[in-house]
């Protein structure tokens, strides 16, 4: 297409529509998040480069029906490791998809976390989810994950509000491929932040430093993918977190945190 732009109205360089599916985000981060951790290091450009364009249009981002057909595998089982890591693997991919800039789109079955491809034959495996199979909870604890996630999204402006705008969003850490941790900012339209930090290797990580406002005196926790709810092993930042008058990454002040394994962490001012 000649067109400058998908979204936009067709006589100024567009070609009508209001979003874009951003098949590069999708097919990057589902190629890093099928290797196994020890190698992610090597492949962590594959999640930070979607920032590159990420405004160039209004994005989905989309884990559409047709990468869970077909001989691809559902989402669950593209992720490396055994089904406690599959499941935390596949947990804080979501809580990264949710938290990056772009709308998302997920499609039926992955919410609880289907081993088995798509079948239009019969549809997503509801089965899963019955009180008496013997894993029902593993499913569950990534369906509830999944409605955890819409409802601290649509009460977080920061996570929407500037969607579309460069200046709702800023790298805290984008380079620790060794440590195959993300960090970033978003922001709502005051300013009002909301840190995403994503450990993707499986170890625990103490006092784990990041660069944060100083204007904020104190962090919470308001969703971590490895909550014992989830079926996550339930590591945790309890109470409000004080920054420290250390500056890192840039920031004036910093955080010591302890990230879960494998599991994303949305914190917002106390």
């Amino acid at each position: 297409t000649r067109a400058t732009h998908h979204r936009g109205p067709s006589g100024f360089g567009g070609l009508g529509f209001g979003l874009k599916w951003n098949m590069g985000w999708m097919h990057d981060s589902l190629e890093y998040m099928a290797h196994d951790p020890i190698h992610r290091r090597y492949h962590h450009n594959e999640m930070t480069f979607s920032m590159v364009y990420a405004y160039s249009e209004n994005y989905v981002l989309p884990i559409s029906h047709d990468e869970v057909v077909h001989g691809k595998r559902s989402l669950v089982s593209k992720m490396p490791g055994d089904w406690w890591q599959q499941r935390a693997n596949l947990r804080a991919y979501l809580g990264f998809m949710w938290a990056h800039p772009g709308k998302q789109l997920l499609f039926m079955g992955q919410e609880f976390a289907q081993g088995a491809e798509w079948s239009e034959e019969h549809g997503p495996d509801w089965w899963l989810l019955d009180a008496e199979y013997g894993a029902e909870s593993d499913h569950r604890g990534v369906r509830d994950l999944v409605r955890d996630l819409n409802t601290v999204y649509r009460g977080t402006p920061a996570l929407w509000e500037r969607d579309t705008e460069p200046s709702g969003f800023s790298w805290v850490v984008g380079d620790a491929a060794d440590d195959n941790v993300l960090a970033f900012l978003r922001h709502d339209a005051e300013g009002s932040p909301l840190l995403a930090v994503s450990n993707f290797s499986p170890v625990v990580r103490h006092d784990y430093r990041l660069g944060v406002p100083d204007d904020v005196p104190a962090w919470h926790e308001v969703l971590n993918t490895d909550a014992a709810a989830y079926g996550g092993g339930d590591v945790r930042n309890p109470g409000p977190v004080k920054p420290e008058p250390t500056p890192w990454h840039g920031r004036a002040a910093s955080l010591r945190l302890t990230l879960p394994p494998l599991a994303t962490l949305w914190l917002r001012p106390a």
